[in-house]
């Protein structure tokens, strides 16, 4: 790899003080989500996801309202570098089940990296490799327990990150992975620290770009 992105200066630009080291993050959502391209409306949910940066892990379980008597609970889970995705209906139905997959191990690690950016020490984390693109964007690549995987950070001049995009499996019956795009809305001060608080999420299909997610976040705490 022949150059090395230094990112100290982008988690300054976060307001974060030289002696703190996130280890663990907890915070709460507000979800929109469509569940296929066609889909029109939006779907309400909740979320709440908690975080552990070494070694790298999260929870994120999400509640979501289809009509006044169906809900859908879903869970996805990062932990020793293996990847797992659960959807419920009404939280006893499992509709979806996938664990012990390379490409759900890969597209988890994935959204980890993404992640990040809510917790910005642990950009500084010896397994996270960083690589210099061009003057707005830097490449960085995660390895944990034999998973390797990458996305490209893309910031404003002023250093702010405003955009994530990595080449990432949408399913696992997938044969190739397609471009996921993590999109800033809005960025803030939030318990201290300056992050993304409104974020959107696009996949791109063939010619054709699916924004299914957007997400609001009300509350984050650290070191909790």
């Amino acid at each position: 790899m022949k150059y090395r992105y230094d990112c100290s200066s982008t988690t300054k630009n976060c307001g974060i003080k030289n002696n703190l080291k996130i280890k663990n993050v907890y915070l709460n959502q507000e979800v929109l989500m469509k569940l296929k391209p066609q889909q029109k409306k939006w779907y309400k949910a909740i979320a709440q996801q908690y975080f552990i940066t070494q070694p790298a892990a999260f929870n994120w379980m999400v509640t979501m309202d289809l009509n006044p008597m169906i809900n859908l609970v879903g869970r996805d889970k990062l932990a020793n570098g293996k990847g797992e995705m659960l959807i419920k209906v009404g939280a006893i139905l499992p509709i979806v089940n996938e664990k012990n997959n390379s490409k759900i191990n890969q597209a988890t690690l994935q959204r980890y990296l993404a992640e990040i950016v809510w917790f910005p020490t642990a950009a500084l984390s010896s397994n996270i490799y960083w690589e210099f693109v061009n003057d707005n964007c830097a490449k960085a690549t995660i390895l944990v327990n034999e998973i390797l995987t990458s996305g490209y950070f893309y910031f404003n001049n002023e250093g702010e990150f405003i955009k994530f995009s990595a080449m990432r499996y949408k399913d696992v019956n997938d044969d190739k992975p397609k471009e996921w795009i993590v999109e800033v809305v809005e960025s803030k001060v939030l318990n201290t620290i300056k992050i993304p608080v409104k974020l959107k999420a696009t996949w791109k299909l063939d010619e054709e770009y699916f924004t299914w997610l957007q997400l609001k976040i009300t509350k984050i705490y650290y070191n909790i």
